[in-house]
C-alpha cells in the first residue's frame, strides 16, 4: 500500500545499480520517480564485450557524481532519505561490490536501513515505477518474460514480492544469442540493437533455423547459436560477400526465429496457467520486433500486455528503487555483512 494511503510520512528511497557496466542512481518518493541518472561505459566497445575489471574501475569513478546528480535532480537532501536500496546480484562480482560498498557506507553514515535487491526482480517491478504521467501497471497475477544477456525466464508474479520461476533457459540466454550472431556477422558491440535495426529492412522468411524442443517450456539457445555459425560459414564459402549482400535478410530471419521461439513458450505457459496479464522485461525487451510481435499475439489471444519504456529495459536504478520501496514497506532490510551474489536466483 502506498505511503500516502497508509497515513504515514512519505518514503524516499535512493537506489544504486551497478551490476554490469552502467552506473545508475535513482530517487523515488513512494512509487513516484523523482530522478534516474545513469552513466554508461564506452570503453568496452573496443573489446567487443564487457571487461569486468574495467567495468569495476569505471563504477568507482562514476558512482559519486551519479549519486550527486540524482539527488540534485530529485531536489532532496540526504537527510530526507528513508532507506538505501542496492543491487546485490546477479551480475559481475566486482561491479556489484562497488555499488554495495557505497550503499553500505551511505546507510551507515545516515543511520537508515539498507535494502538489497535482486536485479531480475527489479526488471520485472520496473512496470510499477510511476511518473507524472501515470503508467498503467500489471494486475496480479501476471506472467513476465524476462530477457537479457544473462537471463531468459518466464516468471509468475502473484504480488510485489512473490515470484515463481516457471520456465528458463537451460544454457545460454537470448541476449547472448543476439550478441553472438552480431559478432559472427562482424557487427560492433553491442550488436543486438544493430541486428534489430537491420532486421527492419529485411525479409524475415528468407532463412530458417532450428527450433529446440524442451520439456517444461524451457529454452535452449546454444544449438541455435551453433546452427547460425555453421550457416554463415557454409554460405560464405559459396560467396565471400554473402553477409554484405544479405545482411538485412539474415538479421530479419534470425531475429524473427528467436522471437517466435520466445513467444511460443510464453503462449504455452499462458495457456497452462490461464493467465492473460503478460509483461516483458530486461534488456532484450527493447527489441522492436519482440515488442510488436508481443502486441500482435496479445490481440490474438486477448492478453493484456505490458511493455516497459525503453529507459526501463536496460539496467537502471529506478527498477531497484521501486523494488526497494516494496521491501521497505515489509521491513525487509539487510545488514552490513551482506555480500554480492554473482548468481542470484529469482
Amino acid at each position: 500500500m502506498p505511503a500516502e494511503q497508509n497515513n504515514i510520512k512519505d518514503i524516499y528511497i535512493l537506489a544504486i545499480e551497478s551490476s554490469c557496466d552502467d552506473t545508475s542512481c535513482a530517487v523515488i518518493k513512494n512509487e513516484l520517480l523523482l530522478a534516474n541518472v545513469t552513466a554508461n561505459q564506452s570503453i568496452h566497445q573496443q573489446y567487443g564485450g564487457v571487461i569486468p575489471e574495467l567495468a569495476s574501475r569505471d563504477h568507482q569513478k562514476n558512482i559519486v557524481p551519479v549519486v550527486d546528480a540524482a539527488l540534485k535532480k530529485a531536489g532532496i537532501t540526504l537527510s530526507q532519505l528513508s532507506a538505501i536500496a542496492v543491487t546485490r546480484g546477479p551480475g559481475l562480482s566486482g561491479s556489484l561490490l562497488v555499488g554495495l560498498s557505497f550503499a553500505k557506507s551511505l546507510s551507515l553514515a545516515l543511520h537508515i536501513p539498507l535494502v538489497e535487491v535482486n536485479h531480475m526482480q527489479g526488471h520485472i517491478l520496473a512496470h510499477f515505477v510511476q511518473e507524472e504521467d501515470t503508467i498503467k501497471s500489471p494486475t496480479f497475477p501476471f506472467l513476465c518474460l524476462t530477457v537479457s544477456g544473462g537471463h531468459t525466464q518466464i516468471v509468475k508474479i502473484t504480488n510485489h514480492l512473490s515470484f515463481e520461476l516457471l520456465a528458463e533457459t537451460e544454457d545460454d540466454a537470448v541476449g547472448e544469442a543476439f550478441d553472438k550472431a552480431a559478432k559472427i556477422l562482424g557487427l560492433p558491440y553491442p550488436g543486438g540493437p544493430l541486428i534489430d535495426k537491420y532486421a527492419k529492412l529485411g525479409d524475415a522468411t528468407k532463412y530458417k533455423f532450428p527450433m529446440p524442443q524442451l520439456k517444461n517450456n524451457n529454452y535452449s539457445f546454444s544449438g541455435v547459436k551453433t546452427a547460425f555459425l555453421y550457416f554463415i560459414q557454409e554460405q560464405t564459402k559459396l560467396n565471400v560477400n554473402f553477409i554484405e549482400e544479405n545482411l538485412n535478410d539474415i538479421c530479419a530471419s534470425y531475429q524473427a526465429h528467436l522471437i517466435k521461439y520466445l513467444l511460443k513458450n510464453l503462449l504455452s505457459v499462458s495457456k497452462e496457467t490461464d493467465i492473460k496479464q503478460i509483461a516483458i522485461a530486461g534488456g532484450v525487451s527493447a527489441n522492436s520486433g519482440l515488442r510488436s510481435e508481443l502486441e500482435l499475439l496479445g490481440k490474438k489471444h486477448q492478453w493484456q500486455t505490458y511493455i516497459p519504456k525503453f529507459e526501463y529495459c536496460t539496467d537502471n536504478a529506478a527498477m531497484i528503487a521501486i523494488t526497494g520501496y516494496y521491501k521497505f514497506l515489509k521491513k525487509e532490510f539487510c545488514g552490513l555483512e551482506t555480500t554480492p551474489l554473482a548468481r542470484y536466483e529469482i
